[in-house]
């Protein structure tokens, strides 16, 4: 049973601590926050709450003696250097994506990681699910793809904010906020795990007042085809995403959380249609929590470390990617001076 430890008392934390305990490999331990009222409210709803550490000064909490891990969901541009003070102190550390501001931070951290010989994860939580890896299945070897359109945007309510001339974090270049940040990765990861990192790559976004972007069009280039995608937080996205293959389509109700794929095939001129359903998790983070323990409690196992090195240079190739798009629609983060 791994001891675990969080920073950020919002609702993703809520999330992943859930699907931890389910998970049955990990137990809360320690919680982090500038007032220990709210680290106490938000352990409350967990077992043992009585017992558990509490702590307000970041240098303390990362050298509790009986964590294991700790998991950071804080605003984008702290993560670097709550990340690095836990990976000095000999902790593994989860980080919610994206876990860095530039490719610079990302690859000092993994080289951190390794000297201390801990782990260094970024909760891209949807490629770690069953339909992901189905997909992946279903591209495999296939040298007949000819595209692919896939799509996340969603509304946040802290537009609002924003309406009214106000500059909330998620949408702040100072904590390194944004739609290409928030939900553009989650297609990025899905485009360069299942096609590879792109020859060429682009993005046209629509500035917001902050500085940063609401919404925009990737378009990854490759050999033979193009792959399109769309992301935002200022409007509301229905379309499915769909992947174009010489004699079928194969479409997705969703990219971030695949829960139905249906394969429309064409054969001897008619249409076959092959579905696969997943049931609902109680919780889409219980997968990639047990992928993590998984990691953490085999560290010889040469099966499960070939995995963690390829989700550490998919990570890679995520972050390069969406720096160059940032940089590309001139974005620029307090982090990049």
């Amino acid at each position: 049973m791994l001891n675990l430890g969080i920073i950020g008392t919002n609702w993703i934390t809520h999330e992943f601590v859930s699907a931890a305990i389910k998970s049955e490999e990990y137990q809360l331990k320690a919680v982090y926050s500038r007032q220990v009222e709210k680290a106490e409210e938000f352990a409350s709803r967990y077992p043992n709450s009585e017992e558990m550490m509490y702590s307000t000064d970041l240098v303390d909490f990362f050298h509790l003696d009986d964590l294991d891990v700790i998991y950071i969901a804080s605003p984008n541009s702290l993560h670097y250097e709550q990340a690095k003070g836990a990976i000095e102190a000999g902790k593994h550390v989860i980080v919610e994506k994206p876990a860095v501001s530039t490719l610079e931070e990302l690859e000092e951290l993994i080289d951190l990681a390794e000297e201390k010989e801990v782990f260094y994860f970024e909760a891209a939580r949807h490629i770690h699910e069953e339909n992901f890896e189905r997909v992946a299945l279903l591209l495999k070897n296939r040298e007949d793809i000819l595209g692919a359109n896939l799509n996340f945007m969603k509304y946040s309510s802290r537009y609002d904010a924003v309406l009214k001339g106000e500059e909330p974090n998620i949408f702040s270049p100072k904590f390194s906020g944004g739609a290409l940040m928030d939900l553009g990765v989650y297609l990025i990861y899905a485009a360069i795990s299942w096609f590879g990192k792109p020859k060429e790559s682009f993005y046209f976004d629509q500035k917001l007042p902050t500085g940063v972007d609401g919404l925009g069009t990737m378009i990854f280039r490759y050999d033979g085809f193009d792959v399109t995608m769309m992301t935002g937080k200022n409007a509301d996205n229905y379309l499915p995403s769909e992947i174009y293959l010489g004699d079928s389509t194969i479409c997705l109700d969703a990219v971030n959380s695949i829960q139905e794929i249906k394969v429309k095939k064409r054969d001897k001129g008619q249409l076959i249609e092959l579905s696969y359903a997943e049931e609902s998790l109680d919780n889409p983070m219980i997968e990639e929590a047990i992928a993590f323990s998984k990691v953490i409690n085999n560290p010889m196992n040469v099966k499960e470390q070939k995995q963690y090195q390829d989700w550490i240079q998919l990570a890679k190739d995520v972050h390069s990617v969406m720096e160059s798009l940032r940089k590309q629609a001139g974005i620029v983060f307090d982090a990049d001076k």
